[in-house]
């Protein structure tokens, strides 16, 4: 798997398409609100979008597509997407701002932290890292979904399941950096 692969390739083209999809996740969600059935639209483009996260890299390790711009736009692509769903819950007061940006401040430090020392090492995603991303990838479309208004208790499992995924986004960025801080000493 060479990283001098031609960055034209399905995988990055699906990373690519996982990016474009985030306008139109918002746009939808936006334009129909929530509590409707057709905010199920904004929400299957949402679940579209995450779905093709695994896709993308088994793709690309299976057939030896490793591209240093997939690298680059896969993290990029995840946190658009899901920086674009927690600033919907946000926008709709489903949650609050501070842990909007606390969340907010935690994917994209973290990437871009791992950008930066990507030329010295890679640091995969353990455990609580791939946990915090289903637990986003559940959490973010179950709030905005009609379901939430029209069945309390679902509304209230969302309610849970989110601050976990929050509080899970918060230890996992700490895990992170006290692992590369032990690296370093």
């Amino acid at each position: 798997m060479s990283s001098q692969n031609s960055p034209y390739n399905l995988p990055n083209a699906i990373t690519v398409a996982r990016i474009l999809l985030v306008p139109v996740f918002v746009w939808l969600t936006l334009k129909f609100g929530l509590g409707h059935l057709s905010s199920w639209w904004g929400v299957g483009v949402f679940v579209l979008a995450i779905s093709t996260d695994g896709v993308d890299g088994a793709i690309a390790r299976r057939k030896g597509l490793i591209t240093n711009l997939g690298k680059i736009l896969d993290p990029i692509a995840d946190k658009a997407l899901t920086g674009a769903g927690f600033i919907l819950l946000g926008y709709y007061g489903m949650l609050p701002w501070w842990a909007v940006a606390l969340v907010l401040l935690r994917e994209w430090g973290i990437t871009v932290w791992r950008l930066v020392i990507a030329s010295q090492r890679v640091v995969a995603a353990n455990f609580g890292g791939k946990l915090k991303t289903v637990l986003q990838s559940i959490a973010i479309p179950l709030m905005l979904s009609p379901l939430v208004f029209l069945v309390p208790a679902i509304g209230l499992l969302g309610e849970i399941l989110t601050w976990l995924t929050v509080v899970f986004t918060v230890v996992t960025g700490v895990q992170y950096l006290w692992a590369s801080y032990g690296k370093r000493s």
